[in-house]
C-alpha cells in the first residue's frame, strides 16, 4: 500500500490520540493545582502549630545508627553498565542461594527491607538497593533521567552486575510498579516475583477510569507533577507531612521508632534529597494511555485490607490480567499499606511457602 495512503488512514487515529493526551494533561494540571492548594494549607497549618521548626526542613548531619547495623548486611556500590550511575545496596548471604532483589517505595529506602534482610539471608543472597535518586545512590536532577525505561535498565544492570542471570524480585509501592513492568519486558531475568501494595500501571489506569475514588486515594501524585513546590511543601515544619505519612496512628507504619523514622528522613533532608524521588511521579503520566498487558511471571501478591492509598478492587483487576495459575493473591485483614514493615511475620510465612520448591 502506498505510503501516502497509509499516512492518510492513520491520521485520524493520531489526531485522536493527541487530543486525548492533551485532554488528559489538562485534567492532570487542574488536579495538580487543586491538590497543591490542599497540601499548601496542610503544610502551613503544621508551620503555625510548630513555629519553632520554621518553614524549611532541618538537614541531618549524622545518619542514625540503625543504618549501619552490621547484622543487616554489607554496604556496597555498583556502577551500572547502561548509565554509569552508582547505586548503593546492602547485601547479605552471598553464596547461600538464589538472588533475592528488593525494590523499595516512596518515601523509603533500602532500610524498609530490614526485616526481610534478616529473615532470608540464610537461604538466599539478599540485596536491597537504594533506587536511582534515593539515599546514597546517584541522583541526577533532570526529570528525563527517571523514565520507566531507564529505571528498568537499572534493575537489569543490578542483576547482571551482581553476576546472576535471574532473580526473585521482591518489591513494594513504587518499587513494585517498576517490578511489574520489569517482569513484562525482561521476563527471563525474573524467576519469581513478590509484589506488595502496587498494581501494574495499565491496570491502575483502567481501574481508576472506572473507579474515580481511587484517584482521590492517590491525590498526592497530582501534586508531585509540579516543579519545586512539592519539595518545599514536604520539607516544611521539618518534613512534618512525611513524618505524618510514616507515623500516623491509622495510616502509618505501626511501632516505627524515632530512630527508624530518622533512617528515612536523613536522606530526604540532604540538599536535593526529595527531587530524585519526586521525579518518578513526574514521569508517571508520560506514556498514558497504556494498552492492556498480559501478566505471566509467577507472582505472590500481598495487599492490605486497610490500605489507605489503594482500593481492594485493584486485586481483582490484577488477577484478570494474569495467565491462569500464575498469581497467588492474599488480602491481609486489618493491615495497611506498609506490609514489609508492619506485618513482616505474615509476609515471611507467605513468601517461604511460595518459594519452597526453589529451596530443594
Amino acid at each position: 500500500m502506498p505510503e501516502l495512503v497509509v499516512t492518510a488512514l492513520l491520521a485520524p487515529s493520531r489526531v485522536t490520540l493527541k487530543l486525548l493526551r492533551a485532554f488528559m494533561w489538562s485534567l492532570v494540571f487542574c488536579a495538580a493545582l487543586l491538590t497543591a492548594a490542599v497540601y499548601g494549607c496542610i503544610a502551613l497549618t503544621h508551620v503555625l502549630c510548630r513555629p519553632r521548626r520554621g518553614c524549611c526542613g532541618r538537614p541531618r548531619r549524622t545518619p542514625p545508627a540503625c543504618l549501619s547495623d552490621p547484622t543487616l548486611g554489607e554496604h556496597c556500590f555498583l556502577t551500572l553498565k547502561s548509565s554509569g550511575l552508582r547505586l548503593h545496596y546492602v547485601s547479605a548471604g552471598r553464596g547461600n542461594g538464589p538472588l533475592m532483589l528488593f525494590l523499595h517505595g516512596f518515601p523509603e529506602n533500602w532500610f524498609s527491607w530490614r526485616y526481610q534482610l534478616w529473615e532470608f539471608q540464610s537461604r538466599f543472597h539478599v540485596v536491597a538497593v537504594d533506587l536511582r535518586g534515593y539515599g546514597s545512590s546517584d541522583a541526577p536532577r533532570d526529570v528525563d533521567c527517571y523514565t520507566i525505561d531507564l529505571l528498568m535498565a537499572d534493575i537489569q544492570d543490578v542483576i547482571l552486575g551482581l553476576g546472576y542471570s535471574k532473580c526473585i524480585l521482591v518489591a513494594h509501592d513504587w518499587g513494585a510498579v517498576l517490578a511489574w513492568n520489569f517482569s513484562i519486558y525482561y521476563p527471563s531475568l525474573v524467576e519469581r516475583m513478590v509484589v506488595v501494595s502496587a498494581a501494574p500501571m495499565s491496570v491502575y489506569q483502567d481501574y481508576s477510569m472506572h473507579h474515580i475514588s481511587q484517584f482521590f486515594r492517590s491525590n498526592y501524585m497530582f501534586l508531585f507533577q509540579l516543579p519545586w513546590l512539592p519539595e518545599k511543601l514536604l520539607s516544611m515544619s521539618d518534613f512534618q507531612i512525611l513524618k505524618t505519612t510514616l507515623t500516623h496512628r491509622k495510616r502509618g507504619i505501626p511501632h516505627l521508632t524515632p530512630n527508624e523514622l530518622e533512617a528515612f528522613l536523613y536522606d530526604f533532608s540532604q540538599p536535593g534529597g526529595l527531587t530524585g524521588p519526586l521525579n518518578y511521579y513526574r514521569n508517571l503520566f508520560r506514556n498514558l494511555p497504556l494498552e492492556p498487558q498480559e501478566l505471566a511471571t509467577p507472582t505472590l501478591l500481598l495487599w492490605g485490607e486497610k490500605d489507605t492509598y489503594l482500593e481492594q478492587g485493584l486485586v481483582g483487576a490484577i488477577s484478570s490480567r494474569f495467565v491462569p495459575g500464575r498469581l497467588e493473591a492474599h488480602i491481609l485483614p486489618g493491615v495497611g499499606h506498609w506490609i514489609p514493615q508492619s506485618n513482616p511475620e505474615e509476609m515471611h510465612q507467605y513468601m517461604w511457602a511460595f518459594l519452597q520448591d526453589l529451596l530443594g
